[in-house]
């Protein structure tokens, strides 16, 4: 198929022109197409988004360990813009963490159609700070554990994408030294202090889990473990932005902070998509009012946006669109290492796209049939 009068979103930017799909992926990338088998009418194309940090919508949630859940979730995410999703887990006792990552498996063999695929798994604890656990289940909270990591990612296959820890726990640094070669790993919910997530990123470390949040403020005399990812290239960043976990001014210097190194993410709970009302989280209620997702303790546990709005979001608080989108696509499949595959427009990756019109409303989204 050669899709053409369209405005493209290349890895330089958009084009005006076409490209061709075979057998599932982009062959050719061409400007000034002027003919062909769709005209688009002039519509902004854009990559497929990729969520490396979701926990579920539609009412399920990927730590249930439920094949039918899951598929709900991918099914939503593939309708709102999201082709690509990491599963992520809460801090739950291991066995409950195995069924859920056995299940995420399942579906990446067999993506079902219409469905956002899988491209591996997020997993977000137990390995995190009693101090800074925010809607993470303290009752579940481990220091970290090589052995228990290392079974988990072998009863998935080698799905794990990324594993989160908190630098100041003991053992911090000699973990991340050999589960990096394994996968990303990323720093969250820490009390940490500068040098002690220097030591971790010094050690393989290459992440940080939702800037700003359950982690220590920077600080000119104590810059923590912001400070310590920001000077760092190799260092990405998650980002939510929902509207509520970050203010537009933090959204704007975390752009300014990791240039070209942000990952919006939306971190969505079960409650996404779903209306008002109490949901589950870890064995904890989540109280979902006004679109805010709360603890009975008033924490805020997660979102209820999913990351095309958090995409839209970025761009209306003055963020350059082109720099949004890639925020959305591209770097966080260069996080993951799935970037040869998927995250951009190019010849040789899966036909993952979004039909879009001028304002950036979302009007088709096409899975590649691979």
């Amino acid at each position: 198929m050669l899709y053409f009068h369209a405005k493209v979103f290349t890895p330089e930017g958009y084009i005006e022109g076409g490209f061709r799909v075979e057998n599932g992926l982009f062959t050719e990338i061409l400007p000034g197409a002027a003919d062909g088998d769709v005209d688009l009418g002039g519509a902004k194309v854009i990559p497929g988004l990729v969520d490396i940090h979701t926990h579920g919508a539609a009412g399920a949630d990927f730590s249930d360990g439920d094949p039918e859940g899951l598929r709900r979730m991918a099914a939503y995410l593939a309708a709102h813009g999201v082709t690509s999703f990491l599963p992520t887990s809460v801090t739950l006792p291991y066995e409950q963490m195995d069924r859920a990552f056995r299940t995420a498996k399942r579906l990446y063999d067999a993506r079902p159609e219409g469905c956002s695929r899988i491209a591996g798994i997020h997993m977000e604890g137990p390995f995190f700070s009693e101090k800074r656990k925010g809607s993470q289940n303290g009752a579940y909270l481990r220091d970290p554990d090589l052995e228990a990591f290392q079974k988990l990612y072998d009863s998935c296959g080698g799905l794990i994408r990324i594993v989160d820890l908190a630098p100041e726990l003991p053992g911090a640094a000699d973990f991340t030294e050999r589960a990096s070669w394994l996968c990303t790993v990323s720093v969250a919910h820490t009390d940490a202090a500068y040098e002690q997530a220097a030591a971790v990123y010094a050690a393989g470390a290459s992440h940080l889990t939702h800037l700003y949040n359950a982690m220590p403020p920077i600080r000119h005399r104590e810059p923590g473990v912001i400070g310590a990812a920001s000077e760092r290239e190799t260092v990405a960043a998650e980002l939510i932005c929902d509207g509520i976990h970050v203010h537009p001014s933090a959204v704007r210097m975390a752009f300014r902070l990791f240039p070209g190194r942000i990952c919006l993410v939306s971190d969505s709970l079960r409650c996404c998509g779903m209306p008002d009302g109490e949901y589950e989280l870890g064995g904890q209620t989540v109280t979902l009012r006004d679109h805010v997702a709360r603890l009975s303790d008033g924490t805020i546990a997660g979102s209820a946006t999913n990351l095309y709005d958090c995409l839209l979001n970025a761009i209306s608080y003055g963020i350059p669109e082109a720099d949004a989108i890639r925020a959305a696509t591209l770097v966080p499949a260069r996080a993951i290492g799935e970037d040869a595959r998927i995250g951009s427009i190019e010849p040789g990756k899966t036909a993952d796209f979004l039909i879009c019109d001028e304002s950036l409303r979302l009007k088709q989204v096409c899975c590649a049939v691979l």
